[in-house]
């Protein structure tokens, strides 16, 4: 029993890694109706910045509400002066323009830093505590907690807030929404801005535990758009509970399932993906598009 239950909490843990990058590509969708395959990048680059003002002597959690503002200003440049010129065009091209920045954007920080293993400070202390016989740490417990803050916010910013339903009408059709009175171009860099804010929240949550390189977040990428499918692009809240799934039931797959183990694990997500496209397109917690003719 005590191995389950560490498995679990473990999972959970892992799980809040992805939902932390799945919330901001699920905002950007939000804003904007793009996937924005360059989220995972610039949260690296935003914990970069972190990391370079903690460098610099400025205590840790001034430094990453440093890389926070820095990081607005930095998606509503990109979205302004890059984005902005594909948003009305072909939504492929532009989902071809976001891997493109992701390139960019890792190659920098690279060029920059070195592509070495830095260690980045934890916000948490590394202590465990024991839950039901399971060693867990207060990291976990914290990171988790966050998401979970994240989550509720988000939700309440699209569902209670008249931002949050302008940046939906502007995503949902930005010519109607321009016929409204409603600043589509800066409704877009706000959406961008937001989205980069959380991204860099996400890099300083997740550099502690994959230590900070510039492809830290190339796997927790995959499996954040993974949770995004599951969940449904328009539920925040559907997104971390996908999350959550995906890193419990890849944990226990290794353990309990003998053919899967370690190796096949990575396979687990996406075969449950598969399963829920079928059967249910929308993902388990987002809402079915209805066109009225």
């Amino acid at each position: 029993m005590g191995t389950f239950i560490q498995l679990v909490v473990d999972g959970l843990s892992l799980g809040s890694v992805y939902a932390a990058l799945a919330l901001a590509i699920v905002l950007v969708n939000q804003a904007t109706g793009l996937i924005n395959f360059a989220q995972g990048g610039m949260a690296v680059l935003s914990a970069y910045i972190a990391w370079w003002f903690a460098g610099l002597g400025v205590p840790l959690i001034l430094a990453i509400l440093l890389s926070v503002v820095v990081s607005f200003l930095m998606g509503a440049v990109i979205e302004r002066y890059v984005m902005r010129r594909f948003e009305q065009g072909d939504p492929d091209t532009a989902v071809v323009v976001t891997i493109g920045l992701l390139t960019l954007i890792t190659g920098v920080c690279g060029w920059l830093w070195t592509y070495n293993n830095q260690q980045f400070p934890s916000l948490f202390p590394l202590d465990t505590v024991s839950v039901f016989g399971a060693a867990v740490s207060v990291r976990s417990i914290g990171t988790t907690v966050v998401i979970i803050a994240i989550m509720l916010l988000l939700q309440g910013l699209f569902l209670g807030t008249k931002l949050g339903l302008a940046l939906r009408a502007v995503a949902v059709n930005p010519q109607s929404a321009a016929f409204s009175g409603l600043p589509v171009g800066r409704l877009l860099m706000v959406g961008w801005g937001l989205a980069a804010c959380l991204g860099a929240v996400a890099g300083a949550l997740i550099a502690p535990q994959l230590t900070l390189t510039p492809g830290m977040m190339d796997t927790a990428l995959v499996y954040a758009l993974a949770a995004v499918i599951l969940g449904g692009m328009s539920s925040p809240i559907g997104v971390v509970l996908a999350a959550w799934i995906i890193g419990v039931l890849e944990n226990l797959a290794a353990v309990y399932v003998p053919f899967i183990g370690y190796d096949l694990k990575v396979a687990v997500p996406f075969v449950l993906i598969f399963i829920v496209l079928i059967v249910r397109p929308q993902g388990l917690f987002g809402r079915r598009s209805v066109v009225r003719v």
